[in-house]
């Protein structure tokens, strides 16, 4: 692969992965909170979901995707099959029960005085809210980094939803396994290599984060 190849598919891999968990943490940590404060019928089924969520496959997220963007599927008039797009969303269903999972864990872990002291005072919802954010902020970075890290080493759900499509939907997983089946292993070696930098740097950053918070750790507020 030329250099330029190598630097589409190192930032389209940034671009999809990244775009994934961020939209997993828009709607995954409204989610966790709702799931942890709220009592409401099937709750204890969702639960049990988003923890079966955690576990599933990425080829079984890529046949649902593929599924419901096909020509034929109930969303094939959009036409975003083989897009980039379809991978996002892809990766996002495979990166939202993670969010969901680990921050409600990271919840549960709260000592539920804190929040009792806190409605005692007359903290609004909201404020509550962020006294259980505040309380479980290190174990949130680690619902993202267990996200992101999830998402940009798989490669069964791109394949099938992005095709692998040379400078339209090759990401640095698909580029190696098109370089390995073609026997180019010192090109594959070079892409698996960049994966494994842009996987340790991502998380070294976000891990100094987790340090600093726990460092910097004041006690709960709500003001």
């Amino acid at each position: 692969m030329s250099l330029r190849e190598i630097i589409q598919v190192t930032c389209l891999s940034l671009l999809v992965s990244g775009s994934a968990v961020l939209l997993a943490m828009l709607a995954g940590l409204p989610a966790a909170v709702l799931l942890y404060l709220k009592k409401f019928p099937g709750k204890k089924l969702i639960t049990a979901l988003v923890n079966t969520g955690m576990g599933l496959p990425p080829v079984v997220v890529g046949l649902l995707v593929a599924v419901l963007f096909w020509r034929t599927g109930p969303l094939g008039f959009l036409g975003m099959m083989y897009t980039p797009v379809a991978m996002v969303i892809a990766q996002f269903i495979i990166a939202l029960p993670l969010v969901v999972g680990l921050s409600l864990a990271a919840f549960e872990q709260v000592d539920p005085e804190v929040l009792l002291q806190a409605r005692a005072l007359g903290a609004s919802g909201l404020q509550t809210v962020r006294v259980l954010f505040r309380e479980s902020r290190l174990g949130q970075l680690a619902a993202i980094i267990a996200a992101f890290g999830g998402v940009i080493s798989e490669v069964g759900a791109v394949m099938m939803v992005g095709g692998n499509l040379k400078g339209y939907t090759r990401v640095l997983t698909t580029a190696i396994v098109q370089e390995t089946r073609m026997g180019n292993l010192r090109s594959a070696m070079y892409l698996a290599l960049i994966l494994l930098a842009l996987s340790f740097l991502i998380n070294l950053f976000l891990t100094s984060l987790q340090r600093k918070g726990a460092s910097r750790w004041q006690g709960p507020s709500w003001k």
